[in-house]
């Protein structure tokens, strides 16, 4: 008992949103678990090939990996995934970190403002597998690292950006907009906040212009900078 009430303090003190509308198995299996969620992901549209996709990141409180992850889709035609660790046995700890970032595309013709919502189930990184290590040469291992910036979206124009560290080189480079809410946004508030990216030397920026609709949700945009080390 008294584990489960140190895991329900772990899982308040981050933040964690109230449950969500359907049931999801991010913790299933798992002994010791917390539940963490992020908002409602606006997944781009197009008929490119490749079809354009974002991506988000969730991370699970200190001294925790992901242990299990799910997903929430507001349509049956996104492609969802999550960028794991090359390495063996294929486990948390190795394969997952603290974070996740998940990825969607959307593959249907239809749909005017598709979203999914992503879910982490965060063990104790005691109770995984062993944490990553660094290895010697032709082994694969983080030859990059993603480094991450979330603000909230409030009516208005301004710019976010994301850096590189000085010795760093910018490599890729993202950014998505999130609705934390227990529904799906519809196309309408989709379409009130927009972003435009520049990319410059080791810099990420997102010229961002949200409406008035905007203030009366919790509204993120959050800035991937991808940077060789």
């Amino acid at each position: 008992m008294k584990r489960l009430l140190v895991l329900s303090a772990v899982a308040a003190a981050f933040g964690v949103a109230p449950a969500p509308a359907m049931a999801t198995d991010e913790c299933n299996g798992l002994q010791q678990c917390v539940p963490v969620h992020g908002p409602w992901v606006v997944v781009p549209t197009g008929n490119s090939i490749p079809r354009p996709r974002v991506e988000y990141q969730v991370s699970c409180p200190r001294g925790y990996v992901a242990g299990g992850l799910d997903a929430e889709l507001s349509e049956r035609a996104i492609d969802v995934g999550f960028l794991g660790r090359v390495g063996a046995p294929v486990n948390p700890g190795i394969s997952t970190g603290r974070a996740v970032v998940f990825y969607a595309s959307y593959v249907g013709a239809t749909a005017r403002a598709p979203s999914f919502r992503p879910h982490v189930g965060c063990m104790p990184a005691s109770g995984g597998g062993r944490l990553p290590t660094a290895r010697k040469a032709f082994k694969p291992g983080q030859p990059a690292i993603r480094r991450v910036g979330q603000v909230r979206v409030r009516p208005g124009s301004r710019v976010v950006a994301k850096s590189c560290l000085a010795r760093e080189t910018l490599v890729g480079a993202s950014h998505a907009f999130g609705f934390f809410m227990r529904t799906p946004p519809d196309a309408s508030l989709v379409a009130s906040v927009s972003g435009r990216q520049r990319v410059s030397s080791r810099r990420v920026a997102v010229a961002v212009d949200a409406d008035a609709e905007v203030a009366a949700v919790r509204a993120v945009v959050q800035v991937h900078a991808v940077c060789a080390r």
